[in-house]
């Protein structure tokens, strides 16, 4: 018999039981949904700081409503290991119940036979179904027609602005709102402008020792230009060169002037900002709470769209519940998962208050979502969202940001011409596009 790279896998895990924890499922009677009932249920995620705690408040109102149901919650380091450490426990037949999953990083769970599909007639008894979500995440997280992620939200990069600055530098209308910076020039004069009002900066965004921040902005841009970077599920790299090497170009003028600085971390490029160094802040939604607790002035808006014209793109993912594949096919114990994918979308204002687009539209479109500033201001972002491209090694915190990204921040450090950064790049994704899934 050939040995198998997933058969290996399996009885890896299984032998050295991965240091991971599988809750047996427990027999109970059958589960009315929205009753609570007998039974157990293990739910991994990947949270930390903000989102980690309304996570934390969103399980406890689950387990107050359902006091039956013995829920274990077990947090994970973000990015491959909490992906390997998934992957390998789901080959072990210890998965979790439900876990979190990137939109991004799902089509290659789904590829590798690691989760359950999510049945219409399943979801239909807990009031799910896809007329009730957005558009862009839903259909973005389908294959072949077939659900097997249930997205939660959409964070998108945007743009924080420090409102006292921003007036000082004349860049705000009679109503207070940030004037448009739609077109290079106008966002160059901007950053410009509040350089002059800071005294320090235009701009700020994490360069140093982070590769998932200069793959954002890069990506936002490119997208707008309409151009892509993997196709055929990341087998082949289609980087547009006079597409990239534009925006790289743009981008690098922005730390040669000296509008953003050229070396900066990412607790760095928080501090600039939070101390009224920089009139700008790129970065996802998530640091709301950050200048929220900081007391400043500060609002947040989409992120320019300075090439789209009248089609407007911007990098995004989106946080998904999802099933890992079960070692067998219990109806109460999906029900019981479902059960609490149903609560997380139905406490999406506590979610959202961390920053996040709600994909579940019973609260998206409601008045009290429309209330919530700034959140409410960037929800168009969800419709414009572009994810990662498809392909093994791709997705949030993936190999394929970490490439790209480090070859970006050289671009914007000085350090390498867009010409020498794209070359690195490509020479990189190539290798990655001929290399088999490791699962």
């Amino acid at each position: 018999m050939t040995l198998t790279r997933r058969a290996l896998l399996r009885g890896t895990a299984a032998a050295t039981g991965l240091g991971l924890v599988g809750l047996g499922t427990t027999g109970c009677s059958g589960i009315t949904p929205g009753r609570d009932s007998g039974g157990s249920l293990d739910y991994w995620n990947l949270f930390g700081g903000g989102d980690g705690v309304r996570m934390t408040q969103m399980l406890d109102t689950f387990r107050t409503a359902n006091p039956g149901i013995a829920l274990s919650a077990v947090t994970l380091n973000w990015g491959n290991p909490y992906y390997t450490k998934l992957s390998l426990a789901t080959l072990g037949d210890k998965p979790p119940d439900v876990a979190i999953s990137h939109l991004t990083r799902m089509k290659t769970l789904v590829a590798a036979d690691l989760l359950e599909e999510l049945r219409p007639e399943d979801l239909a008894r807990h009031g799910i179904s896809a007329d009730k979500f957005t558009e862009r995440a839903w259909q973005a997280g389908l294959i072949d027609g077939h659900a097997y992620a249930i997205p939660l939200d959409t964070h998108p990069f945007v743009m924080f602005y420090n409102t006292d600055i921003c007036a000082k530098a004349g860049l705000l209308d009679s109503s207070g709102a940030l004037t448009p910076l739609d077109t290079p020039e106008k966002f160059t004069d901007a950053m410009r402008r509040a350089k002059e009002a800071s005294g320090a900066y235009g701009g700020v965004v994490a360069i140093d020792n982070d590769t998932s921040t200069p793959w954002r902005i890069f990506q936002s841009l490119y997208s707008q230009l309409g151009g892509e970077t993997l196709a055929d599920d990341g087998r082949r790299v289609v980087i547009d060169d006079a597409k990239a090497t534009q925006v790289l170009a743009f981008l690098q003028s922005l730390t040669a002037d000296g509008l953003f600085p050229a070396s900066i971390d990412y607790q760095g490029s928080i501090a600039t900002f939070a101390n009224g160094q920089a009139g700008f802040y790129f970065q996802g939604e998530w640091e709301i709470s950050t200048y929220q607790t900081a007391k400043m002035p500060f609002s947040m808006t989409l992120f320019p769209n300075l090439y789209g014209g009248g089609r407007y793109a911007v990098q995004a993912d989106s946080h998904t519940l999802v099933i890992p594949r079960q070692p067998g096919h219990d109806p109460e114990q999906v029900d019981r998962s479902l059960l609490l994918i149903r609560s997380m979308l139905d406490q999406s204002k506590t979610w959202a208050e961390g920053g996040h687009v709600p994909t579940w539209l019973p609260f998206r479109d409601s008045a009290e979502y429309r209330a919530m500033t700034p959140q409410s201001n960037y929800a168009a972002a969800a419709d414009a969202a572009v994810y990662d491209p498809d392909g093994w090694y791709s997705g949030s915190g993936s190999n394929f940001e970490i490439i790209c990204g480090s070859a970006i921040a050289t671009v914007l450090g000085g350090q390498q011409s867009p010409a020498d950064a794209l070359a690195q790049l490509r020479g990189q994704l190539e290798n990655l596009s001929k290399t088999a899934s490791p699962i």
